[in-house]
């Protein structure tokens, strides 16, 4: 009978302690203020800590979401800017980042739909960037390219542009004249 009590004894005492071991639950630690900063902290002074934290979350959609959302909103209010003046390697990662990032074309995809969303709501923006687009050659092109494919592709769009840029050209009959010059002097060259 003592030998049972013992035996009982000492396998309760083995199970509490096999269950008073401590396990970790990320989502408890990451709950409690003071843990949270000091993974973000520890996270953020290791840079190969940091690099593998951005490489995960570039893996999940929802992730790369939110940070493309919140590149945006640093390129709007500037800070972007200013941190790429104070630190030119900065620009070339961040140019880096960007492409591979359009190497996706769901993400290239999410990324115009936001940018055009965004250019929607600020008249202000929208003029600039078109202004910036025309002074610059490439990207002129390659924004004539697209729109000639996106018309090739849906004919009903493109009827609807076309539409809109003749209701365009009655309005400004400076711009009509230019536009029948060219369209002369090209036939001419043809």
């Amino acid at each position: 009978m003592k030998t049972i009590v013992k035996t009982l004894m000492i396998i309760v005492a083995v199970g509490t302690l096999v269950s008073c071991k401590s396990t970790f639950n990320a989502s408890e630690a990451m709950d409690v203020p003071d843990n949270r900063n000091a993974v973000y902290q520890e996270i953020i002074s290791n840079p190969n800590q940091f690099n593998e934290f951005i490489d995960l979350a570039q893996q999940d959609e929802g992730a790369r979401k939110l940070m493309m959302q919140s590149h945006m909103q640093m390129m709007e209010s500037g800070k972007m800017k200013a941190m790429m003046q104070k630190n030119p390697g900065m620009k070339e990662k961040m140019k880096s980042h960007m492409e591979k990032m359009m190497d996706d074309p769901e993400m290239k995809e999410k990324m115009h739909k936001m940018m055009q969303e965004r250019l929607d709501r600020n008249p202000e923006m929208k003029k600039k960037m078109k202004e910036k687009m025309m002074k610059d050659p490439a990207m002129k092109e390659a924004m004539m390219e697209e729109m000639h494919s996106k018309m090739k592709s849906n004919p009903e769009m493109a009827e609807k542009m076309m539409d809109k840029m003749i209701q365009f050209l009655h309005e400004n009959p400076e711009l009509m004249e230019k536009m029948k010059a060219k369209m002369k002097a090209h036939q001419e060259k043809m």
